[in-house]
C-alpha cells in the first residue's frame, strides 16, 4: 500500500510532480483545507472506477433527508483510458474519516495538490 504523493502548490516557481502509481489499495492523507484536490490520471488501457473510503465514515446526516450510510466510500464515475478526474477533497470530507484507502484504480497515476 503506497501513500499517494502530496504536492505543495504554495511555491514561487514551477513544482515537480512525481505521481503515485496506484495498486490494489493505496493510502490517502487528507487535511481539511490543505489537501485540496486529488488528481487521478488513467494511463491504463481500460476504464477504471476508483473508490475513496475512510474506515471511520459510517453515516452522515443530511438536512431534510436524515442519516445516510456512507460506509461504502465515495465512488468516482468511470474514468476512461487516457482520461483524468479531479476531486475536490473538501467536498467529500465526510467520506474521509479515519484511515483512507483508494481502491479500483490499479495502474493509474495519482497525486494530491496541497495548498
Amino acid at each position: 500500500m503506497a501513500t499517494i504523493t502530496q504536492v505543495n502548490t504554495n511555491a514561487t516557481g514551477p513544482v515537480s510532480i512525481t505521481p503515485t502509481v496506484l495498486g490494489a489499495s493505496d493510502a490517502l492523507v487528507y487535511s481539511k483545507g490543505v489537501s485540496k484536490f486529488l488528481v487521478i490520471n488513467n494511463v491504463t488501457v481500460g476504464a477504471i472506477t476508483p473508490n475513496i473510503d475512510g474506515d471511520g465514515a459510517g453515516s452522515s446526516y443530511l438536512v431534510g433527508v436524515g442519516p445516510v450510510d456512507i460506509s461504502a466510500g465515495y465512488t468516482i464515475a468511470s474514468i476512461p483510458a487516457g482520461g483524468a478526474a479531479v476531486i475536490d477533497l473538501d467536498s467529500i470530507r465526510s467520506y474521509l474519516q479515519g484511515t483512507i484507502a483508494v481502491t479500483g484504480g490499479d495502474g493509474a497515476e495519482a497525486y494530491v495538490l496541497a495548498v
